[in-house]
């Protein structure tokens, strides 16, 4: 079992920033893949960004190149999602996820949720 808890979550304006953190705990060992997701009320949950857990490699979504940037912190066991000049359209629920197969795209991919941290932009 592998548990995830998100923190950073809040309400800024538009244009600024906020850091959401991670932290996974238990059979860490097993993930591959560290995720993003977001989801807004009444859309489809999200992919935002990945990162492998063990490599450097990272996956963006097109909305969030420029903006959004994952990095993690192994020592710590902790993941983190960097948002930049957010716009309200980034308003949502954001999870964090981890996956013990490798894949990174789909909310299948993966293995294990936080329970999520509300990001609210306003304008």
């Amino acid at each position: 079992q592998v548990q995830l808890v998100e923190s950073g979550g809040g309400l800024v304006q538009a244009g600024g920033s906020l850091r959401l953190s991670c932290a996974a705990s238990g059979r860490t060992f097993n993930i591959l893949v560290m995720g993003w997701f977001r989801q807004a009320p009444g859309k489809e949950r999200e992919f935002v960004n990945a990162i492998k857990w063990n490599a450097d490699n990272t996956y963006n979504a097109d909305f969030g190149k420029g903006r959004f940037t994952i990095s993690r912190d192994n020592a710590k066991n902790t993941v983190y999602l960097q948002m930049n000049s957010l716009k309200p359209e980034d308003t949502a629920e954001y999870y964090c996820a981890a996956s013990l197969t490798g894949r990174v795209w789909a909310p299948g991919d993966y293995d294990y949720w936080g329970q999520g941290t509300q990001v609210t932009v306003s304008s």
